[in-house]
């Protein structure tokens, strides 16, 4: 298997799971429609940032390490979980307020805060690391280094990652009048919190 084989066929893989429904994608989909395009961006990069991460530990073999120890994995399992539940509730809770549109945009929720929780909602997952642990030693060629294709194709991963999301976030600018409706965004803020609660609680319940 050359270079470009083993990235072709890592892009179709890498692919099929960026385009499948998740906690990515509900994450941009709802920073596009209540924050707008800068923080959805932003929000879209530090997912990325932290597939980059895992991809590259993955990589040099940490996601090994934490692969091999059960205590190491259920306790960022559980921490990931924790958080997802708590950006769900929170969700929750702004949807039922009687004034949306003042809590659409806090003080807070600059680039920076969307590029956090972007960062921090991928970290705190290790299915990402596993995921790339699992894949990446398939696609290294012989004769290739292990720290460089991975860094490579979590690269690949990441340039399918931002087309995806930037498909998302556009789309959803044609539509941002009628998205940004109270009861729209209302309705949103609701099912990205179930959602983001359903994650976070599938989680806890695979670490145990």
């Amino acid at each position: 298997m050359t270079v470009p084989q083993a990235v072709l066929g890592f892009a179709v893989v890498a692919g099929l799971l960026t385009i499948i429904p998740g906690i990515d994608t509900a994450l941009v989909l709802r920073s596009a429609i209540s924050r707008g395009r800068a923080y959805a961006f932003a929000a879209a990069l530090g997912i990325n940032a932290g597939c980059l991460i895992w991809g590259v530990a993955a990589a040099v073999g940490a996601s090994a390490l934490l692969a091999a120890s059960e205590v190491a994995y259920r306790i960022l399992t559980l921490a990931g979980a924790a958080y997802l539940v708590w950006l769900g509730i929170g969700l929750l809770r702004t949807s039922l307020r009687p004034h949306r549109a003042a809590a659409v945009d806090p003080p807070r929720a600059s680039a920076w805060h969307g590029f956090a929780t972007g960062l921090w909602t991928n970290l705190l997952n290790p299915k990402i690391g596993v995921f790339y642990l699992a894949t990446i030693p398939q696609f290294v060629p012989a004769d290739t280094s292990p720290l460089l294709m991975g860094v490579l194709l979590a690269a690949v991963h990441n340039v399918l990652g931002m087309v995806w999301f930037t498909v998302i976030i556009l789309a959803t600018g044609f539509a941002a009048r009628w998205l940004a409706r109270d009861a729209v965004a209302k309705v949103t803020d609701r099912i990205t919190g179930t959602v983001l609660v359903a994650f976070g609680a599938k989680l806890a319940l695979d670490a145990r």
